[in-house]
């Protein structure tokens, strides 16, 4: 319930800024816009820490936001679930979740990745109280950066190329008209017609793209979690070692008695066998054999 009603929070305070602004783009004038920053400091006292430009100074640019954030491990899907339910509550109108991603990597670290298209008005708002949430958590804002693409100069440039292409298309249509051409003449006319309305085509194209990236803004979060100590987490270090030990000691244990069950019947029956050939009946019995006189007991 608690983090529905700050979803919530984060949502109405997006809406209210977002209304805001297209109040201030109605009204067609920078002087309005900075006079309603003026007029609401403590609206604007978050973002002091998200780097971003307002739409009004920078026309034609699109921007992609990307923010970092480091948590703990433990409360990085709560928060990730946080930032998608105030998306999700702005409508899709608004915003719109375009990939989610969570993993425990090799290090035992969490790391969570979510991105979201959304409108210029709203995005700086909603990275700044994005990292209220995260703050709120007892997590930081890592890393934050703001990339910007001159897509209002591409579409400008792509005009030009079309005006050109049509007036190019024009002429050759008029001199197909006027007759007079023998058939490779006529054939290499069509076919450069052909090439320019497929740059046209093109052309169209690469503008419908560019305005579709002006008309929404991309927002990545990325999410980092602390991961405990380098290579074993938040794994207790001694514990580890003492099992470990505990292992050890009992396949050692068991490969000196397997080894000793292995030797021992082997040892015994070598130990047997020389008692037997250092007893006295065998000597004196080796002594015959060889034809060596059993010596003599000492005279008193």
């Amino acid at each position: 319930m608690k983090k529905k009603l700050l979803a919530g929070a984060m949502a109405l305070a997006l809406v209210g800024c977002s209304e805001k602004q297209a109040d201030e783009s109605a009204s067609s004038s920078p002087t309005a816009e900075a006079a309603a920053e003026v007029a609401a400091p403590a609206a604007r006292s978050t973002d002091e820490e998200v780097p971003g430009v307002s739409i009004s100074s920078a026309p034609g640019v699109a921007f992609d936001y990307s923010y970092s954030f480091s948590l703990d491990d433990a409360i990085i899907s709560k928060v990730q679930q946080e930032h998608a339910e105030a998306c999700e509550m702005l409508g899709t109108a608004r915003c719109r979740i375009v990939d989610v991603r969570y993993q425990l990597n090799d290090e035992k670290r969490v790391e969570a990745q979510t991105q979201f298209k959304l409108d210029p008005g709203i995005a700086r708002r909603f990275g700044a109280d994005a990292i209220a949430s995260v703050e709120k958590a007892e997590g930081v804002l890592a890393d934050a950066t703001v990339a910007g693409e001159d897509v209002g100069s591409q579409i400008d440039a792509s005009q030009t190329r079309s005006a050109g292409a049509a007036a190019e298309i024009e002429r050759l249509e008029a001199r197909l008209k006027a007759g007079g051409l023998d058939r490779n003449e006529r054939a290499e006319i069509l076919e450069q017609i052909s090439a320019l309305k497929g740059q046209l085509g093109e052309e169209r194209q690469t503008r419908r793209d560019g305005e579709a990236r002006i008309a929404t803004t991309s927002v990545v979060f990325n999410y980092v979690g602390s991961g405990g100590l380098p290579g074993i987490g938040h794994k207790n270090p001694f514990a580890d070692a003492g099992e470990t030990l505990m292992f050890s000691g009992g396949t050692a244990l068991s490969f000196v008695l397997t080894l000793g069950a292995a030797v021992l019947p082997w040892a015994l029956l070598i130990g047997l066998l020389v008692l037997i050939w250092r007893s006295n009946a065998v000597v004196a019995l080796r002594r015959r054999l060889g034809g060596k006189p059993a010596p003599e007991a000492p005279t008193s």
